[in-house]
């Protein structure tokens, strides 16, 4: 990927990052993605009393590209709040999965915007599918 449309991804997921819902953990993500058709897509983790409804900032934003209509993530980056590269959850990788292929990109912040780079085949291998 080159480093221009990796910018705009971490300045994307900066920005989601700053609008987090994160009142009971303190801990503010962001995540932006892009589609094949170039599209991006942001969403930040929103945090509710009864855990079980708090939604992640990967799963925010692939929302936000389904509602949109779309459905291919090209490439997909995670900014968190701290000097660790932020990976995302089990949850967060199938549904990451379900839109991606094993070959997608996926970059890991910390919070100066380093990154690690990863696939999502290396991050979910076994992952289910429609032919699983």
């Amino acid at each position: 990927m080159k480093d221009e449309l990796k910018e705009r991804l971490w300045q994307a997921a900066s920005a989601a990052r700053e609008r987090a819902y994160a009142p009971y953990s303190r801990f503010s993500v962001g995540a932006a993605l892009i589609t094949r058709s170039g599209a991006i897509y942001a969403g930040c983790n929103v945090e509710n009393a009864s855990y079980g409804l708090t939604i992640c900032a990967e799963r925010n934003a692939v929302f936000q590209m389904v509602a949109a209509g779309e459905d291919q993530i090209a490439a997909i980056l995670i900014a968190g709040p701290t000097e660790e590269f932020l990976v995302p959850c089990g949850a967060c990788r199938q549904v990451i999965a379900e839109f991606a292929s094993p070959e997608t990109p996926v970059y890991m912040c910390d919070v100066g915007g380093n990154s690690r780079r990863s696939t999502m085949g290396e991050l979910l291998p076994y992952r289910f599918s429609l032919n699983s």
